[in-house]
């Protein structure tokens, strides 16, 4: 009897074990996981409140960074939009995550134009904006494809860019990139797992 107490014992330490190496696997994300790249390392730009912001002024939170332009007619209303259907969606767990828009057309994305544009989609959400060489050096670091395509005047035009969000953990380290059109669930899944 005492030997089945005791191998009924070791069962139940091997189990606990078990769940233990379980709890400590690494997160499986439905986007694509950037962990340990070595680019987006961070920006200096001007928020639409006119204050000076870096990605370390958000450590603690999640980020999620877009890269947009306020008049684009497609990818940038929806993705907002979907940021915003994510926040809604965390709840409460919402007040850890930042969202981001980075405008890469800054002659028409003013201060003003991103204030009344980006708070619209979600009150917590940020406009950030540069100078054209700011903006440039900015696309640069992450990567982000940018054109400005001519339109039938000198200020009508569109902007193609990359049309994707990046995500930094709350260390402010590159963890994921969510491509444009995969809805909020998967978003939501990742973002879980990261807070």
């Amino acid at each position: 009897m005492k030997k089945l107490l005791t191998a009924a014992m070791l069962g139940v330490a091997l189990l606990a074990a078990g769940c233990d190496k379980l709890s400590s696997r690494p997160a499986v994300f439905q986007n694509t996981d950037l962990t340990g790249l070595d680019y987006a390392k961070g920006f200096s730009l001007t928020d639409h409140t006119g204050k000076p912001r870096t990605l370390a002024d958000f450590r603690g939170k999640l980020v999620v960074l877009f890269f947009g332009y306020t008049q684009c007619p497609d990818v940038c209303p929806t993705t907002m939009a979907e940021m915003a259907a994510v926040m809604k969606e965390l709840g409460p767990s919402s007040k850890d995550v930042q969202v981001l828009f980075v405008t890469l057309d800054p002659e028409r994305d003013t201060q003003e134009v991103l204030a009344h544009y980006v708070p619209a989609f979600h009150p917590s959400f940020i406009g950030l904006r540069g100078t054209l060489e700011q903006t440039a050096q900015t696309a640069k670091e992450f990567k982000v494809f940018v054109s400005k395509v001519p339109g039938s005047s000198a200020d009508n035009y569109t902007v193609d860019h990359t049309a994707g969000s990046y995500v930094f953990d709350k260390e402010g380290k590159l963890r994921l990139f969510i491509r444009h059109g995969g809805g909020p669930a998967p978003i939501v899944h990742d973002l879980r797992q990261l807070l």
